[in-house]
């Protein structure tokens, strides 16, 4: 069966950003420059993957977007707020996302940081406030602690930490497939996984969304991996051949692009495998995992 996935992600984008403004402070609020610089970095661009995914993982199951809104905002907050730190001079040190100017450059250094520590904190509260199908509280804590710990140490900050330290350095295989599970894999794995939750998922149905979240999660770093040395800083919005300028720790460096690339493609299949039981409920998520490895930027 065809999915028009570009209209998909189109209308969902779309009511996404209109509760992001809701959801986000005003400009004028005070303090303004903090609001401002959250806002900025919110409404900068990007394709909106992660709320996305959210409601894709929702409808797997039966649910909607509208019902797990909050949460799917939320992980966007999440992951915007890591981007303005991840571009700080102490981290990757980057001057343009989404094809403007980073915040730091923008805002300077210490509002950069205050607004990604309120965008943080702001999420956790929409996701205090997101209302599980039912009503049932165990499912809104059991979202919160997916979330929490995809975001902390255990996820996305443990592995920025482990990029970090490898910099400059000769990473194996292990390394790298430690830095992408944690770095980007695990709130990718959350987002699907989260909005099923909040949907009523059962615990196969769970056990099923985590293998796609994993296998989407690494492909979408490995994808990104390859990017960063074939396409353009125009198509990226941010400044190419910056991983291998810092000498990151990638799966081309490691594996070559072929390599990889194959590995992406082989993740996505298990992807689409483990996806096969929820049926035309998951067109959505098969289309996206075909549109990780096909993207351009």
């Amino acid at each position: 069966m065809s999915f028009d996935l570009t209209a998909y992600m189109a209308d969902r984008a779309q009511a996404v950003d209109r509760a992001l403004d809701r959801f986000l402070p005003r400009e004028s609020a005070p303090p303004a420059s903090l609001h401002k610089a959250m806002r900025y970095s919110v409404f900068a661009g990007g394709k909106r993957l992660r709320p996305v995914l959210v409601a894709a993982g929702a409808e797997a199951v039966g649910g909607t977007l509208e019902a797990v809104m909050p949460a799917a905002c939320a992980v966007e907050m999440i992951h915007t707020y890591s981007l303005i730190h991840d571009d700080l001079p102490a981290m990757d040190n980057d001057d343009f996302r989404r094809g403007v100017p980073t915040s730091h450059k923008v805002f300077g250094e210490a509002i950069a940081i205050l607004a990604g520590d309120a965008l943080l904190t702001l999420a956790f509260r929409l996701l205090a406030n997101s209302s599980p199908a039912g009503g049932e509280a165990g499912r809104l804590r059991d979202m919160l602690i997916e979330v929490a710990d995809a975001a902390g140490s255990a996820g996305m900050v443990g592995g920025q930490v482990a990029d970090i330290e490898c910099e400059g350095k000769v990473a194996g295989a292990a390394i790298v497939d430690y830095i992408h599970t944690h770095k980007t894999a695990a709130l990718i794995r959350a987002s699907i996984r989260s909005g099923a939750i909040l949907a009523g998922a059962s615990a196969a149905e769970l056990k099923a969304l985590g293998v796609v979240g994993d296998s989407l999660g690494l492909a979408f770093q490995i994808m990104d991996d390859i990017l960063d040395i074939t396409a353009t800083s125009e198509e990226l919005g941010k400044t190419a051949g910056k991983d291998q300028a810092q000498q990151k720790a990638t799966y081309p460096a490691v594996h070559g692009i072929e390599a990889s690339r194959r590995r992406a493609q082989a993740l996505v299949a298990d992807a689409h495998a483990a996806l096969a039981p929820f049926g035309e409920r998951a067109l959505p998520l098969r289309a996206l995992g075909t549109f990780i490895i096909e993207r351009k930027a």
